[in-house]
C-alpha cells in the first residue's frame, strides 16, 4: 500500500500486511488543502484530535467534540484519494461502554467516509476494541502516552522508564489480541518500543518511540513549522513555514500602508467604450 502503488481501496488489513516490510509513512492533517499535499506521500492520513490544540487553540485535546472530528474528517476525506484515512475518536465518545463506542465510531465512519477509527487505551479498552472490530469497525490502537488521559497521568511524561514497563507490554498485546490492525506508540522509551514491535504481529507506529517501529507519524503542522506554541522532542522541523508566513504578512502590511499595493496589475480597469 505504498504511495506509488495507486492502491485506491486501502484497508486496515492491507496496512497490517506491511508489518516488517517498508516503513509505513503516516501524517496527521485536518484540512482539505493539506490532505491533498500529504496524500500522495503517505500510507496513512490521520485526522487527529490534536486539531483542538493545533487549529482551535485549546490547551489539550479534551475539549474536542464529535462534531469537530466529523467536520475535519469530512474536509480531509475530500483531499485523500489513496492513503488509508483514520479518524480519532474524541474524549468522551467511547469510554462509557462498548455500545456507546460503536454508535460513535459508526457515526464517524458513516459521516466522514474514513476507513478506520483510532482510540486510546490499553488492556482496559480491549473489550471495546473487540466489540468494534467484530462489528466491522477497523480500529487503530494508541498506547504509551495517551493525551486524552493526560490529567490522570500527571502530564506529558515519557512512558516505560519505571515500573510501567510490564503494563505497557501487556497493553500492546491486549490491543492486538482485541483486533486492532496497528498500534500507535507515543513517547515510549526506545528499548520498550523495540520490544513491543517484536512482540506484536501488527504494525507499530511510533511518535517519539523508536526508529525500529514499523512506521512513524507526525502532525504535518509540526513538520512544516506552522505550529509553534511548543515543540516536543520527537518533532523534527522539515521547514519553517510560520517564519516565512510572518515575513510575507509583514511585507503585505507594509505595502498596504505605503500604498504600493495594490498596483495596476491587481485592479480592474473600466470596460472600454465601443467606438
Amino acid at each position: 500500500m505504498s504511495a506509488n502503488s495507486k492502491f485506491k481501496t486501502p484497508s486496515g488489513h492491507a496496512l497490517k500486511a506491511q508489518k516488517g516490510q517498508d516503513p509505513i509513512v503516516c501524517l496527521t492533517a485536518y484540512t482539505t488543502p493539506m490532505a491533498r499535499l500529504v496524500d500522495k506521500h503517505c500510507d496513512v492520513v490521520l485526522v487527529g484530535d490534536s486539531v483542538g490544540m493545533v487549529l482551535h487553540g485549546f490547551e489539550s485535546t479534551l475539549s474536542v467534540t464529535m462534531d469537530m472530528m466529523i467536520m475535519h474528517g469530512q474536509a480531509v476525506r475530500r483531499g485523500v484519494d489513496q492513503a488509508l484515512l483514520v479518524v480519532d475518536m474524541p474524549f468522551g465518545s467511547y469510554e462509557h461502554n462498548k455500545e456507546q463506542a460503536f454508535e460513535n465510531a459508526a457515526q464517524l465512519m458513516r459521516k466522514t467516509g474514513c476507513e478506520a477509527v483510532k482510540l486510546e487505551g490499553g488492556a482496559h479498552m480491549a473489550e471495546t476494541i473487540a466489540y468494534l472490530t467484530q462489528r466491522g469497525i477497523p480500529v487503530m490502537g494508541h498506547i504509551g502516552l495517551t493525551p486524552q488521559s493526560v490529567k490522570a497521568m500527571g502530564g506529558y511524561s515519557v512512558q516505560g522508564r519505571g515500573d510501567d514497563h510490564k503494563r505497557i507490554m501487556e497493553d500492546a498485546k491486549a490491543v492486538e489480541d482485541a483486533g486492532a490492525f496497528a498500534i500507535v506508540l507515543e513517547m515510549v522509551t526506545q528499548p520498550l518500543a523495540d520490544e513491543i514491535t517484536k512482540l506484536v504481529g501488527v504494525p507499530t507506529i511510533g511518535i517519539g518511540a523508536s526508529v525500529n517501529c514499523d512506521g512513524q507519524i507526525l502532525v504535518v503542522d509540526d513538520l512544516l513549522g506552522l505550529f509553534s506554541s511548543f515543540k516536543p522532542k520527537f518533532v523534527k522541523r522539515y521547514a519553517e513555514l510560520a517564519d516565512e508566513a510572518d515575513a510575507a504578512i509583514e511585507l503585505y502590511a507594509r505595502e498596504v500602508r505605503a500604498r504600493s499595493f495594490p498596483t495596476d496589475a491587481h485592479v480592474y480597469a473600466a470596460k472600454a467604450k465601443k467606438s
